[in-house]
């Protein structure tokens, strides 16, 4: 049975909430930042010790972030003017004994300009044993891991495809004029009307399987966090499961996409795909788009050794590894995998723009190692850079432009003793911003760097370093030309007008 999440009902849960200051900063501040970290890692005592006597807060808290079982009348006053009844027929609440639990999880969800509260079903460990098929995932590492990575220019439409309990659309909602939410599953719709209304957000909804709620319709950006999870053709969970096998449920998406972007639309996804044996995983990405018309950035953060992804999935439904259930999947898994040759699992973030160009863009990327800043504005600068090397990034463009080496861009030298001294074994540029992009450069185009300053253009740089070093003007510059596109792409070279 869906829960009743009405208009009245979520707005005197907005009220209650409201009231005792159960948003995004008030948790933190009555946590406090060691209970606070403790809670992250899994470990609620410390929550627990400091919310004993925060008032309707902390029972809210630990109702709905802890899992415990509060007393009713505590219950009944942190929750006012949403009475017991309504509340329990919502199934924001079950009973347990003499006692009330949370029947949904409902927590607060922000980022640094904005604070919204989440509905969706509690997850194995607040249940107490494995999720139903039909479990429509809370606020996790991959939501947020695309809100983080999604561009937030204005625009007027955006499609949330997939939208699960609506944590997309939220974020959506601050750069968007006009936000629709699809999802196959009428439970998560159920949860995310709930979730938009307890927000006072206007979303349009809409049910049915991946882009068919919207055929024959174009947005301005389409975000996307599909059922990506990668094995044999079936669904366990719907929030995660598509029924389709191996990597196809992100490369339908990759494929369709596009159709449903506007002149100069933007869609971001997160999305898996198989690393055969004797593949290359870039070209398995590549031929999922269609040919041409099509901006495409694949920036792959890890990849997954296919023993370590099973388990670690089997687990994230509350299934233990152990368990007769448990060996069954996990074995089915690791068959299918080594019947189809994968030696691992990639994972990642795809940009992909409509784009009348003539020569579209593509570029697939490692990006594997740790940072902290948040991809969304560097895929936004990565499109604006594609443009200008599409104007300007041919020969002549590139050699009558004045660059500079911005000041978050370091040089790095690694140096090995020698017999007069030291010898430099590695010269590596490093972005110290962003995604912290690094090249290694040789000595000459070093030099170059040090001259980009802004003064004097490329070509005549290229002229002087080549008279410096004894070396062809033409044969430094074929050499160089590759090397500044690539810096340019990458931020770590800037044009100055």
């Amino acid at each position: 049975m869906l829960p009743d999440l009405s208009t009245d009902i979520t707005a005197r849960l907005r009220e209650a909430f409201l009231t005792a200051g159960y948003d995004a900063d008030g948790v933190v501040e009555v946590l406090g930042p060691q209970a606070h970290s403790a809670l992250g890692r899994g470990e609620p005592e410390a929550a627990r010790r400091v919310t004993a006597d925060a008032g309707r807060l902390g029972t809210l808290v630990r109702l709905f972030l802890l899992g415990d079982a509060e007393p009713e009348a505590a219950v009944r006053a942190a929750l006012g003017p949403l009475d017991l009844a309504d509340a329990l027929t919502a199934q924001l609440l079950r009973p347990d004994g003499e006692l009330l639990r949370a029947g949904l999880d409902v927590r607060p969800h922000g980022d640094e300009d904005s604070s919204w509260w989440v509905i969706a079903d509690q997850d194995s460990e607040q249940r107490g044993g494995p999720v139903p098929a039909d479990h429509v995932l809370g606020v996790g590492h991959a939501s947020i891991s695309l809100a983080r990575a999604t561009a937030r220019r204005k625009v007027g439409t955006l499609l949330d495809l997939g939208t699960g309990c609506g944590v997309q659309a939220l974020h959506a909602s601050r750069h968007a004029d006009h936000v629709t939410a699809t999802d196959l599953s009428e439970r998560a719709l159920a949860l995310a009307a709930g979730t938009f209304r307890l927000n006072e957000l206007d979303v349009e909804l809409a049910r049915g399987e991946w882009f068919a709620p919207v055929r024959g319709r174009r947005f301005d950006q389409v975000v996307c966090n599909p059922p990506f999870v990668v094995g044999p053709p079936r669904v366990d969970y719907v929030y995660r499961d598509s029924g389709l096998g191996g990597d196809d449920a992100s490369a339908l998406v990759v494929r369709q996409m596009p159709s449903f972007l506007a002149e100069g639309g933007v869609g971001q996804l997160l999305a898996s795909w198989l690393h055969v044996r004797g593949e290359d995983w870039s070209d398995r990405v590549s031929s999922w788009l269609p040919r041409g018309g099509v901006d495409a950035w694949f920036v792959q953060r890890d990849v997954a050794d296919p023993v370590l992804y099973v388990g670690t999935w089997l687990r994230d439904a509350g299934v233990d590894p152990r368990s007769p259930e448990g060996r069954e999947k996990a074995a089915a898994w690791l068959d299918w995998f080594e019947e189809n040759r994968v030696e691992g699992v990639g994972f990642g973030f795809v940009t992909l723009r409509r784009t009348d160009s003539a020569h579209a863009e593509l570029v697939c990327e490692d990006l594997r190692h740790a940072y902290d800043d948040p991809l969304g504005p560097e895929s936004v600068a990565w499109l604006d850079r594609v443009d200008w090397l599409r104007a300007h990034g041919g020969a002549e463009g590139l050699l009558a432009t004045r660059f500079a080496v911005p000041e978050t861009v370091l040089l790095e030298e690694v140096s090995a003793p020698a017999e007069d001294g030291w010898t430099s074994v590695v010269r590596r540029l490093h972005r110290t911003d962003g995604p912290g992009w690094q090249h290694e450069l040789d000595e000459l185009a070093a030099a170059l760097l040090a001259g980009c300053r802004g003064a004097l253009p490329l070509e005549d740089l290229v002229s002087l370093l080549a008279f410096a070093h004894d070396q062809p003007v033409d044969a430094l510059t074929a050499a160089a030309l590759p090397v500044v596109r690539d810096l340019v792409r990458h931020g770590m070279l800037v044009p100055v007008a």
